[in-house]
C-alpha cells in the first residue's frame, strides 16, 4: 500500500490501484471536480470526508491522512519512548541513532513525529558534547516552529540552544536567546515544572542576562526548593525492561504505557538533580558576588544530599562539596573547609579537572591566610591536576579558564611569578584565545 507523499498522492494511487475514476470515488456523496482537487493537492478532505474516502478505497482512515497504519504508529509512538528513555537512562549515542531512524520512517507524512524525533536526536547530540551538530538541529527546529508552530514550541529550543552557544563561547548568542526565553515565561508566568528548571539551570550555569536572570534563578529556587531525591533507577529499569519485553510479544499498546510509566518513574529525580545543580551554581555565584553565605551553605548542602544518592552523580556531589568548602572558608569556618576540600579530593571523582584544582586551591588559600599547609605545594598540585593539554579554540572552558586565572593569582602572592604567567596564558588559552598571545606579556588585569 503506497504510503509516501501528500494525501492527495496517496488518494490517487489508491483509486487508480482500484481502477477506480474519480467520479466512481466520489459516488453520489461528492464531486468529482472535489475529488480531483484533494488528488492536485488544492483541498484537504475534512474528517468525515476522510472516512468516506477510505471507507470507499479500502483503508483506514489513519492510513489516508497520515501514510501510517494504526499498528505502525503507535510502534513509531513506542520508538519514540525507547529512545527518550535511552536519552534519560542510558546511553545518549545509541539514542541520536534511534530517534534519526524514527525521522525517516515518520517522513513528511506524519510531521508532528518527526518534529518530536528531530528534538531527541538534537538534544542526545548535545549530551555527547557535539555541540556544532547540537545547535544546527536545534537552529533548524527553530525555523521549524516558526512556521509550523501546531508542531513545536519554540521556548524549549531558545533554552536548549542558549545552553548550547553558552558551552560553545558564544555569549552575545547565548545572551539573546536567555533573554528571549525570560520574557516569553514572564509572560506566563512559569517558575515550576522541568522547563523552568532547565531554563534555571541555564542562566545559573553561566549568568548571561545579569540581574534579572539571576533574579528568576532565585525565584524558582524559592517556589521549588531543593527537593528530596530518591534513586529508583532500578524501578525504572526494570519498566524499560518490560516494555521491551511486551514489544517483543507485540503487544504494543501495553509497551507504551509501560515505557510512559518508565519516563514518569524518573521525572521527580530528574528535577531534583536539576534543581541540585542550579542550587551549586547559585551558592558559587553567592561567594564570588558576597551574597547570603548562609543561604548559599544551606542550597550547597542540600545539592550534595541529592547528588549522594545517584552514583551516576559522583561528578556534580564532589563540585558541591568543593563548593561549600569556599562557602565555609568565606565564612571563617577554616576547619571545616579543609575537611571539605580533602574530602572532596579523597573521591575517585574528584582527582582530576577544574573541580579538583578549585579543591587545592582552597587549602592554598588556607595556607596564605591562616599558615595550614603548604601554599605552593597545593599550588603545584592544582596545576598537576589541570594537565598540559592545549585547550581547541573552538570549545571556550570557562571554568578552565576561571581555575587558572585563580591560579596565577596565588602563585602571584606566593612570588612565583614564573608561574603565575604560565598560569595566566592558560587562561587566555582555556577562554578561546592563543593566536592574540603571540608576543604578549600577559599579566593580572589581561588575564581577567
Amino acid at each position: 500500500m503506497p504510503s509516501q507523499g501528500t494525501i492527495g498522492d496517496r488518494v490517487r494511487g489508491l483509486r487508480l490501484s482500484r481502477r477506480m475514476s474519480q467520479a466512481q470515488l466520489a459516488g453520489p456523496d461528492l464531486s468529482d471536480s472535489y475529488v480531483s482537487l484533494i488528488e492536485s493537492g488544492k483541498r484537504t478532505p475534512t474528517p468525515v470526508v476522510a472516512r468516506l474516502l477510505a471507507e470507499r478505497l479500502g483503508c483506514t482512515t489513519e492510513f489516508l491522512l497520515h501514510g501510517i497504519e494504526p499498528r505502525q504508529r503507535i510502534d513509531t509512538e513506542l520508538g519514540l519512548r525507547h529512545a527518550e528513555l535511552e536519552l534519560l537512562h542510558g546511553d545518549p549515542g545509541v539514542a541520536a541513532d534511534r530517534f534519526g531512524e524514527i525521522v525517516k520512517v515518520a517522513g513528511e507524512e506524519n510531521a508532528m513525529l518527526a518534529a518530536h524525533a528531530r528534538f531527541g536526536r538534537a538534544r542526545a547530540l548535545e549530551l555527547q558534547g557535539r555541540l556544532g551538530p547540537a545547535v544546527e538541529a536545534f537552529e533548524w527546529l527553530r525555523r521549524e516552529a516558526v512556521a509550523h508552530p501546531e508542531r513545536l514550541a519554540d521556548l524549549p529550543l531558545a533554552v536548549a540552544l542558549s545552553r548550547c552557544y553558552q558551552r560553545a563561547g558564544d555569549t552575545l548568542r547565548a545572551q539573546d536567546l536567555a533573554a528571549h526565553a525570560l520574557a516569553e515565561v514572564a509572560k506566563l508566568p512559569l517558575a515550576h515544572g522541568e522547563l523552568a528548571v532547565e531554563l534555571a539551570a541555564c542562566l545559573a550555569e553561566a549568568p548571561v542576562t545579569g540581574e534579572t536572570g539571576m533574579a528568576y534563578v532565585r525565584h524558582v529556587l524559592a517556589v521549588n526548593g531543593v527537593r528530596t531525591a530518591v534513586n529508583r533507577s532500578a524501578e525504572i529499569h526494570a519498566l524499560w525492561q518490560a516494555s521491551v519485553a511486551a514489544a517483543d510479544g507485540e503487544d504494543s499498546a501495553l509497551a507504551v504505557r509501560l515505557a510512559d510509566d518508565a519516563i514518569a518513574t524518573g521525572r521527580s529525580a530528574r528535577m531534583a538533580s536539576q534543581l541540585a545543580l542550579v542550587a551549586t551554581h547559585w551558592a558559587r555565584q553567592s561567594v564570588l558576588e558576597g551574597g547570603s553565605l548562609d543561604e548559599a551553605a544551606r542550597f550547597a548542602t542540600r545539592a550534595g544530599e541529592v547528588f549522594s544518592a545517584f552514583p551516576e552523580r559522583a561528578g556534580e556531589h564532589v563540585a558541591s562539596l568543593v563548593v561549600l568548602a569556599r562557602v565555609r572558608l568565606a565564612s571563617g569556618d577554616v576547619a571545616g573547609a579543609a575537611s571539605l576540600a580533602e574530602t572532596a579530593l579523597g573521591t575517585p571523582a574528584g582527582r582530576a579537572g577544574a573541580t579538583a584544582a578549585t579543591a587545592h586551591l582552597v587549602l592554598a588559600r588556607i595556607a596564605l591566610d591562616h599558615g595550614r599547609g603548604d601554599a605552593t605545594g597545593a599550588l603545584d598540585a592544582a596545576r598537576r591536576t589541570m594537565g598540559s593539554a592545549p585547550y581547541e579554540l573552538s570549545s571556550p572552558d570557562r571554568e578552565a579558564a576561571r581555575v587558572w586565572r585563580d591560579l596565577g593569582d596565588l602563585y602571584g602572592e606566593v612570588g612565583a611569578d614564573d608561574e603565575r604567567t604560565a598560569a595566566y596564558r592558560r587562561a587566555l588559552e582555556a577562554a578561546g584565545v592563543r593566536e592574540a598571545m603571540v608576543g604578549v606579556t600577559v599579566d593580572r588585569a589581561l588575564a581577567r
